[in-house]
């Protein structure tokens, strides 16, 4: 078995069908990620299930790290969907607040996906990957976005960067069920409270 360090560069789609391909395999994923967790997941049965060959699946997604961190990643661009800038009158901090909220509610709700994209995110970080790296600026931005920085300095993405890493602290905690839902909300609300206080409008 190869390891991490020896695994190639995976592939990047270049046409809509490839794309597709792509998004096909990560449902897959998500969905065997879901219901079985990290561990249990085979990547023939992804391949199987979203209707590509073994080879195919590889070739984007050279191992179970690369196919949960991209899964993670495809997670955040979701929540920037529908996620906005606050609308006039509306505190930033309390908007960020929600967002968070929002996606640990999210995250929760399916804790072995959850449980795999974490893992796996974390193993594409001390692999010095760049995908783990585009998941991180991706979640930073979100809540730069959401608060409404549309110059942010360095102080501000410093402070952003600071929110995501307590966020994934507080949502580790949850997750292996040593803090109460009541706990995970007020320990995100006095987060924002204590780290975005100079966002605020209030």
């Amino acid at each position: 078995m190869a390891r991490i360090g020896e695994v190639r560069a995976p592939a990047k789609p270049n046409s809509p069908q490839q794309e597709a391909r792509v998004q096909r395999i990560l449902r897959a994923a998500a969905r065997q990620g879901a219901g079985n967790g990290l561990e249990r997941v085979q990547m023939q049965e992804v391949a199987k299930e979203s209707g590509v060959a073994i080879a195919t699946l590889y070739r984007y997604f050279p191992s179970k790290m690369h196919l949960f961190t991209a899964v993670m990643q495809a997670q955040i661009d979701r929540i920037q969907a529908y996620a906005s800038p606050p609308a006039c009158g509306d505190d930033p901090v309390e908007a960020v607040t929600r967002l968070l909220l929002e996606a640990t509610r999210q995250m929760l709700g399916s804790p072995l996906l959850a449980h795999a994209m974490m893992v796996s995110n974390n193993a594409a970080i001390h692999a010095t990957e760049a995908e783990a790296g585009q998941t991180s600026a991706s979640f930073t931005q979100l809540l730069l976005d959401t608060a409404g920085r549309e110059k942010p300095g360095d102080r501000d993405i410093q402070l952003a960067r600071l929110v995501e890493q307590a966020w994934y602290g507080v949502l580790t905690a949850a997750l292996n069920q040593r803090t109460p839902h009541e706990q995970v909300v007020d320990d995100l609300r006095v987060t924002c409270q204590l780290l975005l206080a100079d966002w605020s409008t209030t």
